[in-house]
């Protein structure tokens, strides 16, 4: 049953296919021929069809305001029991500094976030900056 489907499939492609080498000698035949264009005065005479805007220094675009990013600088100081010492201050987790919240404090670094962004901040690799508490024996 397949053969026989496959079979007349093929047979009415190669039916209805007009590709000789005669029509294909025409149409290239057809493609060699040499067409006419336009005439030099009409193209001039035309109008451009592109738009072109150029934007005016002097005028602020409504559309596109600008927006002036403001970087925050934080540093980190120091970690210790799970406190946070930034420009300053101890922190813990969930206090708030300049926008930010204090989402995570690791071994070497905090996570902050606000809305838009999320800033890491990590120790110097100056060993000064951890705290270690040695016991006296």
């Amino acid at each position: 049953m397949k053969k026989i489907i496959s079979l007349a499939i093929m047979s009415t492609l190669l039916v209805n296919a007009e590709l000789s080498v005669e029509s294909i000698k025409e149409m290239v035949q057809r493609i060699h021929q040499k067409r006419k264009g336009v005439k030099l005065s009409t193209l001039d005479s035309t109008v451009e069809p592109f738009v072109r805007v150029q934007k005016d220094d002097n005028v602020s675009d409504f559309f596109t305001p600008e927006i002036k990013k403001i970087e925050v600088k934080l540093t980190l100081h120091a970690i210790m029991n799970g406190k946070a010492f930034i420009d300053g201050k101890w922190m813990e987790k969930g206090d708030y500094i300049k926008g930010y919240v204090l989402k995570y404090i690791g071994t070497k670094g905090v996570v902050l976030r606000n809305k838009n962004s999320i800033k890491k901040l990590f120790l110097n690799k100056k060993k000064s900056n951890f705290i270690k508490i040695e016991e006296k024996k």
